[in-house]
C-alpha cells in the first residue's frame, strides 16, 4: 500500500480544535513543513502535546506566536519567551509535565495501559488533583495515558508502506507518538520503495503510520 500523499491533500485532515501531538526536541525531528502549512491555513484553537514550544521563529513556536494554540501540554517552554508571556497573561493554557512522565504517559496510551505509577512530582505542585498510591511504603502518583487525534512526526527516511527511520537525536518523541494517535502523519526527507529499508533499521513499523509526505514535494 502506497501511503505517500501530497501536502495539500493532507491539510484537509487538519481542522480547528483538534488535539495534536507534534514530534521533536527543540525543532530536531519536528515536522516544520506541516507546521508552516497549519499557519498558512490558520488552523486555530488547538491543543498541542509536545516536548517543548521550540523557538519564536521556528517549529511549534511559530504556532504560539500566531496564537493558534489554545492549550499547550509540554515538558518545558523556556526557549520561547512568547509562550511564557501568553501563559502569564492567560492567553494560552499551559500544562507542564516532567519529561520522563510525559514520555511514559504517551507510551502508556500506545500500548493500552490504564496509566503509570511514578514517584516524580510527589510533594510538589505536580501532584495536585492526582491520585496517590503507596506501594511498599513509597508514594507514587497515578499518571493517566496521553493520547491525541493526530500525530505530526518527522523521519529521515520512509518507504512507501510507511516504515520509518529517524536520524540521531531527531528520533526523540517521534516513535512514542506514532503509537498514541488515531491518525499518524509523517514528513520524510527521503522516500524509497517498499522493501528497500532493512527490517533491522526500521524504528517505527508501517502499521503505525497512515500518511507520508515528502518534504519539498507538494
Amino acid at each position: 500500500m502506497d501511503k505517500v500523499k501530497p501536502l495539500h491533500e493532507v491539510m484537509t485532515l487538519l481542522r480547528d480544535g483538534q488535539t495534536i501531538m507534534i514530534g521533536g526536541f527543540l525543532c530536531a525531528g519536528t515536522p516544520e513543513l506541516l507546521i508552516d502549512a497549519m499557519i498558512e491555513k490558520n488552523i486555530r484553537e488547538l491543543t498541542v502535546i509536545a516536548n517543548d514550544t521550540g523557538f519564536e521563529d521556528r517549529g511549534i513556536g511559530k504556532l504560539v506566536v500566531n496564537k493558534q494554540i489554545r492549550k499547550m501540554i509540554a515538558t518545558h517552554v523556556g526557549t520561547n519567551k512568547e509562550t511564557g508571556r501568553q501563559m502569564t497573561a492567560r492567553e494560552m493554557e499551559v500544562e507542564l509535565i516532567p519529561q520522563g512522565t510525559m514520555a511514559e504517559r504517551i507510551r502508556a496510551a500506545g500500548v493500552g495501559l490504564g496509566g503509570i505509577l511514578t514517584p516524580t512530582g510527589v510533594g510538589t505542585v505536580v501532584e495536585e488533583g492526582k491520585e496517590k498510591l503507596i506501594i511498599d511504603g513509597k508514594e507514587y502518583l497515578l499518571e493517566l495515558p496521553l493520547r491525541a487525534e493526530i500525530a505530526l512526526l518527522h523521519a529521515y527516511k520512509a518507504d512507501k508502506a510507511g516504515n520509518l527511520v529517524y536520524r540521531r537525536a531527531s528520533r526523540n518523541f517521534n516513535p512514542l507518538m506514532a503509537m498514541a494517535a488515531d491518525l499518524v502523519i509523517v514528513t520524510a526527507e527521503h522516500i524509497v520503495e517498499t522493501g528497500e529499508i532493512d527490517p533491522d533499521e526500521v524504528m517505527t513499523p508501517a502499521p503505525l503510520v497512515d500518511i507520508v509526505v515528502l518534504i519539498n514535494n507538494e
